[in-house]
This record gives C-alpha cells, sequence and structure tokens, in this order.
C-alpha cells in the first residue's frame, strides 16, 4: 500500500462529500449518478450513499463497510451507493488504491457507449498507467458481473471507461482520483473532438513508454 489508510473521521466524510459537490459544479457529473469510495483503517471503506442529493449529504449519511468480512446491507442505517461492490472488489484487488471515482462525464459516455477506449492519441493517457485507457465490458449496474469487470479492466491502470455507463477513477489520494477524472474527460473530449475533424495519429509504443516514465516523477505520480 502506498501510504498508511486513514482514520474514519467528519473531516474524511465531509471530503468526499465535498468531491461529489465539485463533480457536480464543473459538469463532471449530473444528479445523484456519481458515487465516491475511500479506504480506511481497520480494513474498511466509506462509500457515498444511495440516491442522496449531494447538497443534502452530511457525513453521518456517508457509508462504512467491511473490505473482507461479510455483511447485510439490511444492518445498514443508509443504503450504500448500488455501486459499493466495485469499489470494494477495486480495493480489495488494489492495496495501492486509496480512493475510488465513479461519474458519467458527458465525453467519457460517449466513448463508452460506443465501446471505444481511449488509445496513446496524447501523451496524458500515460497517467492512467498503459498506453490506452480501457473499455470494460457492460453489465447491470450494481451487479457482481460488473464489478468483475471493472476489476479486469482497472488491472494495471488508473482509469478506465465503462461500456454503455461511464467512467472510473482511482487515487493514492482522493486529490488524486479527482485530478484523474478531470484529465480523463479532456482526454475523452480531445479524442472526441479530433475523430470529428480527421484520424487522430496514435503515439508509438516508445513514445508511450518515455511518457509512463515521465509520470513516475510527475507531481501526481500515477500511483
Amino acid at each position: 500500500m502506498s501510504s498508511a489508510a486513514p482514520a474514519d473521521s467528519e473531516a474524511l466524510r465531509q471530503s468526499i462529500i465535498d468531491a461529489c459537490l465539485e463533480m457536480n459544479e464543473t459538469g463532471l457529473n449530473q444528479g445523484t449518478s456519481g458515487n465516491i469510495s475511500h479506504r480506511i483503517a481497520g480494513d474498511a471503506m466509506l462509500v457515498t450513499p444511495s440516491g442522496v442529493p449531494y447538497a443534502q449529504m452530511t457525513p453521518d449519511m456517508i457509508v462504512r463497510l467491511p473490505l473482507h468480512q461479510s455483511f447485510s446491507l439490511a444492518d445498514q442505517p443508509v443504503a450504500p451507493s448500488s455501486e459499493w461492490r466495485f469499489h470494494r472488489d477495486l480495493l480489495v484487488a488494489r492495496p495501492d488504491v486509496m480512493a475510488v471515482v465513479h461519474a458519467h462525464p458527458a465525453h467519457c459516455c460517449a466513448l463508452a457507449v460506443n465501446h471505444m477506449s481511449i488509445p496513446p492519441c496524447h501523451y496524458m493517457v500515460a497517467a492512467f498507467g498503459g498506453g490506452d485507457v480501457p473499455l470494460a465490458d457492460y453489465a447491470l449496474f450494481g451487479t457482481q458481473e460488473l464489478s468483475e469487470n471493472v476489476v479486469r479492466a482497472m488491472d494495471n491502470r488508473q482509469g478506465c471507461l465503462m461500456a454503455n455507463h461511464g467512467a472510473l477513477v482511482c487515487g493514492d489520494t482522493l486529490a488524486k482520483a479527482m485530478w484523474r477524472m478531470v484529465e480523463l474527460e479532456s482526454l475523452a473530449k480531445t479524442y472526441v473532438l479530433a475523430r470529428s475533424i480527421g484520424d487522430p495519429v496514435l503515439l508509438s509504443e516508445d513514445q508511450i513508454a518515455e511518457a509512463l516514465a515521465a509520470f513516475a516523477t510527475y507531481g501526481l505520480k500515477t500511483r
């Protein structure tokens, strides 16, 4: 793990709410369709509740769930996001990840509904850990099948698109995950616009490898 998981606190819970509000204010998300999770000490995670408008969300509504122990949703005072499964499973599969952010940015969604990944059209692709931003296969939201598809797409990656759905990013801090969501939507917009005026010229494997190496020492590292 890149850093110790923080303790559950009102400040951490508020930071999750603030990030949700930021996503909607900046147009990265609409309504309550996005969700955020954060690893915490005690082998657990915090995740946003289901269907609560962000402006009405309070720290006590953020749901604490165990990562490895079984639990009953009926025992939770507030229902967690319907997408809690891929948040939990990604945090379990990726001990380097502290925060997971899911949203429905318009250009990411445009590519996702066309079942298109983002190829190495720009060096910023390297900010997501490889030579492309992959596409997770479609499955109904909230299902274990979708969780498995997301975890598979996120192997050695820091972000992916989700077929007929949206986008997902992660980071070793919530700030880094949020930064990646902004960059992913910008990258998706660039790729969509480039395709509208011609055939994008893709970077070579060597050029992407060079960019990946450069990101290893960048201020917001790819881990």
